[in-house]
């Protein structure tokens, strides 16, 4: 399935769960995400099941003044 990955077409084989997309980009913490601009808490990463066409940002911190 076609997702995209802060703006940048991915693919996935079908049932990919937001975790699966978060290794095919290598994420490391600290790092939140977003699913068609729905947070998903980090304790369902693994059980939050991707459709196509999904659009998923992954935002880090910024720090700083």
């Amino acid at each position: 399935m076609n997702i995209l990955i802060n703006d940048t077409p991915q693919t996935l084989p079908s049932g990919a769960t937001l975790a699966d997309a978060l290794a095919l980009i290598r994420a490391t913490p600290p790092f939140a995400a977003a699913v068609n601009r729905q947070f998903v808490p980090r304790s369902n990463y693994a059980s939050h099941a991707l459709q196509p066409d999904d659009r998923i940002e992954v935002i880090r911190p910024v720090t700083g003044g």
